[in-house]
């Protein structure tokens, strides 16, 4: 049932603390949508959010083509870093409380990981197949969630997943010597990871508070960038300084707004709108780099995304709670 709610109060999914400008933004865009049903104001919440991470991921491709991957990173999550730290410094010491430090630093190293492949995918591929291929993290969801959360999936769950890969491998498209894009590879890998750390988000979830899985994500990312950041570190243009700012506030932003969507609106009813990234990625690929998708990509996108809808309705009708959650996303964008 779509019921209205009561005013989101600030992001504790993600222990993220707006600034001042962000929170009365988000006070003036709650008044505005108060009188729709909290499913549209859910709907419109993470539309913005795929146009903002379209957005970032665009950045970062324009940034790639100069500046490594590792400083790009470093930069990205300094400045985010930054925007909570309020949160994260007004919840000392509770914020670096933490029960499970070996599994905080498991999700560190795989969202490092998952985040470097991810990128480096963006920036050496077409940003539609880049994204297309990040979908598949749906699926390596599901077989993460039966080996570490011992959940039971069911034929159907499990025939989705099947379809859904067969998806992917079309987008992969071996060529003649049954060889396959290495940066292809590289996004699918990224995909994997990113869906591994929503499994440990899950896990993590269970002991210790969100602001604590934030603040050791946000300082251990970027600790571990900092080396390679600092090897590999050109000195940017004024431009690229400018473009570097926009990726943090954008990245930070579309964070979010993903979050109040979640908070807002029924995941059921909302989670597929994210798949419209698909679309502004085409649209940002072909009007700054004049690349388009190819149609093995826009067909295999459309198989993952067909039996990934269909996993995330039948999985509702049975009442049972989906890995993909509002705080678990954003580790791979």
């Amino acid at each position: 049932m779509d019921m209205r709610q009561k005013d989101p109060e600030p992001a504790e999914a993600s222990g993220a603390s707006s600034p001042a400008a962000g929170n009365r933004l988000q006070r003036k865009i709650t008044a505005m949508t108060a009188h729709l049903p909290s499913n549209t104001i859910g709907a419109l919440w993470i539309l913005l959010a795929a146009v903002l991470f379209s957005m970032m991921v665009t950045l970062i491709k324009l940034l790639g083509q100069d500046l490594s991957v590792f400083q790009i990173l470093f930069v990205r999550q300094g400045l985010m870093l930054l925007i909570v730290a309020p949160k994260i410094l007004s919840g000392l010491p509770t914020s670096l409380a933490t029960k499970r430090p070996g599994l905080q630093l498991i999700r560190i190293v795989i969202a490092t990981t998952a985040m470097l492949m991810g990128f480096t995918a963006v920036i050496e591929l077409p940003l539609a197949d880049a994204t297309a291929i990040s979908f598949s993290k749906t699926f390596f969801v599901t077989i993460f969630a039966i080996w570490l959360l011992g959940e039971t999936v069911g034929v159907h769950r499990w025939g989705a997943t099947i379809i859904g890969f067969l998806g992917v491998l079309l987008m992969l498209r071996p060529d003649g010597e049954g060889l396959v894009d290495p940066y292809a590879m590289l996004a699918l890998a990224g995909a994997a990871c990113a869906g591994m750390v929503m499994i440990v988000v899950r896990m993590l979830t269970r002991t210790d508070a969100p602001v604590t899985i934030l603040t050791y994500q946000a300082f251990g990312v970027g600790l571990i960038m900092a080396v390679p950041a600092f090897l590999t570190w050109q000195a940017p243009t004024l431009e690229q300084w400018g473009l570097l700012l926009l990726v943090g506030v954008i990245s930070w932003a579309a964070q979010m707004c993903n979050i109040q969507a979640f908070k807002a609106g029924e995941a059921t009813a909302i989670a597929s709108l994210d798949y419209t990234r698909l679309l502004y990625a085409t649209f940002f690929g072909a009007l700054v780099f004049n690349q388009w998708p190819r149609l093995e990509t826009l067909i295999g996108a459309a198989v993952i995304i067909a039996a990934s809808i269909y996993t995330v309705r039948r999985e509702a009708k049975r009442g049972r709670e989906l890995a993909r959650a509002a705080d678990a996303r954003g580790y791979s964008n």
